[in-house]
């Protein structure tokens, strides 16, 4: 059974239904997702460029390799655990970060304007 049972027509001039399928586009979300977004107060991102996920990977793939050189040296006892934790929460933060900045959606302004959203004046 669905979740979400109630429907809403919206009507559209073509410019804003050019405008809304634009940035949907750019989002990558479906329409319904995009605009429950907006509902609730969020401007979601465009996709990020293809590049990007392989960037995460490699930086997936540096964080197991600095796991496994933990595992390593701590069965043979050559170095230090300090400083290999430290790299090791560095590189964590550095892929959330990154992926908070590329993926995450931005809370939308308050004042009423619709700036961000590609729109020339608020509906």
């Amino acid at each position: 059974m669905r979740k979400r049972r109630i429907s809403i027509l919206v009507r559209l001039n073509a410019q804003e239904q050019q405008n809304l399928a634009k940035q949907v586009k750019k989002s990558g979300l479906s329409q319904e997702a995009f605009i429950r977004s907006l509902i609730n107060g969020y401007m979601p991102k465009e996709l990020p460029p293809p590049d990007y996920f392989s960037m995460i990977r490699e930086l997936h793939a540096i964080g197991s390799n600095l796991n496994q050189i933990a595992a390593k040296a701590n069965a043979t006892g050559h170095i230090d655990t300090t400083v290999f934790q430290y790299e090791a929460n560095r590189i964590k933060r550095t892929v959330q970060e990154i992926q908070a900045a590329v993926t995450a959606p931005e809370r939308r302004n308050s004042d009423g304007n619709h700036s961000d959203m590609g729109c020339n004046r608020p509906p």
